[in-house]
């Protein structure tokens, strides 16, 4: 099976010194992917930027201009959390448009799955605005594409994120053709992701949101992945599944509560790769969001990579468990509530 993999030095040109969306993350990811030589068995995708058609197919023309022109400026803070640099508008046109191409070669069966080792992440940006980290919306822009350009019907967005993707709720909120499904930590920022937000008009019921009490970790995902991920998709029949891949919910991460492990990752990536094979002859996209303890990152995308590449995954685990072995949250209720929301 071929696994495409679209990174670029590009990425590096949105500087952001001390913080903590810098460029290390994607740095030592790809370091590790090289020792590991993990590199040679994956086909190098060329990110191409983002067509401004493309670009406009989610965000408006204000919010486009308004990025280039803080860039162009030198730089500057665009919400209390969201920086650009000189570089950071090519950058994210880079990052948007190489989460689409790898979209487009794995729709055009160039390659099975892909991963878009791709920054500034996205799916806090909404329509009009940039914020947590976000600039473009790289995998709400994808699906676009995939539905726009390259008429595919049927689009499912799996995010586990332990941030709630409030933009790409918001951009798919009322859209009949991309179902969004969200595992995130609640509540946390940005405070959206309620059971109740299901989508409205032809949308509704298309967005499925999986708020997840803190301390939650490789059991409560997993039972959320077979519970409730399964089953929407299987309803939905999605012609492709893009992913937005964010590893921040590992217990190593100090940016929120959760106590996932690089195998818990592992897993998830094998039940997406089951169901893609199942429903849509292997199309799977993941592209990265979140993650910010290097470490846990680095190997995390490593274990993703390798469950694409049908290799052992998790083995290799430097971290392990969380120090203090976890514990087992009640999630049966809250499960109970989105079945019955969604009727599922």
């Amino acid at each position: 099976m071929s696994v495409g993999l679209v990174y670029d030095p590009i990425y590096l040109g949105h500087e952001t010194g001390d913080h903590v969306e810098n460029g290390l993350r994607v740095e030592r990811t790809m370091e590790l992917l090289s020792t590991s030589k993990l590199t040679r068995q994956l086909v190098p995708i060329a990110p191409e930027p983002a067509a401004m058609e493309d670009l406009l197919r989610v965000h408006s023309a204000q919010h486009v201009a308004r990025v280039d022109r803080s860039a162009s400026g030198g730089g500057g803070w665009l919400d209390g959390d969201t920086m650009t640099s000189p570089g950071s508008y090519e950058a994210a046109l880079y990052a948007a448009g190489g989460v689409a191409r790898a979209t487009e070669e794995v729709i055009k069966g160039d390659v099975e799955s892909a991963f878009a080792l791709v920054r500034p992440p996205g799916h806090h940006a909404t329509r009009t605005d940039a914020m947590g980290f976000c600039l473009f919306n790289n995998v709400a822009i994808a699906a676009r594409v995939a539905v726009q350009k390259h008429g595919l019907e049927r689009v499912l967005i799996v995010d586990f994120d332990v941030h709630h993707g409030n933009g790409t709720q918001d951009i798919f909120y009322a859209d009949a053709q991309v179902v969004y499904v969200s595992t995130h930590q609640y509540p946390l920022y940005p405070g959206t992701g309620r059971v109740e937000e299901a989508g409205v008009a032809g949308g509704r019921d298309h967005t499925v949101n999986i708020p997840l009490p803190p301390w939650s970790g490789d059991r409560e995902y997993l039972l959320a992945f077979e519970q409730i991920v399964v089953p929407v998709a299987r309803r939905f029949q999605p012609q492709i599944i893009l992913v937005s891949a964010g590893y921040d919910a590992h217990w190593a991460d100090n940016i929120s509560s959760m106590q996932v492990t690089m195998g818990g990752y592992a897993r998830m990536a094998t039940i997406l790769k089951q169901l893609a094979t199942e429903l849509c002859q292997g199309r799977l996209v993941f592209a990265l969001e979140g993650g910010y303890h290097l470490q846990a990152l680095a190997h995390s995308v490593k274990a993703t990579i390798e469950v694409l590449l049908g290799l052992p995954a998790g083995a290799d685990d430097p971290l392990g468990p969380p120090p203090h072995g976890g514990s087992a949250i009640d999630i049966g209720p809250l499960l109970q509530r989105i079945l019955t929301t969604h009727d599922l």
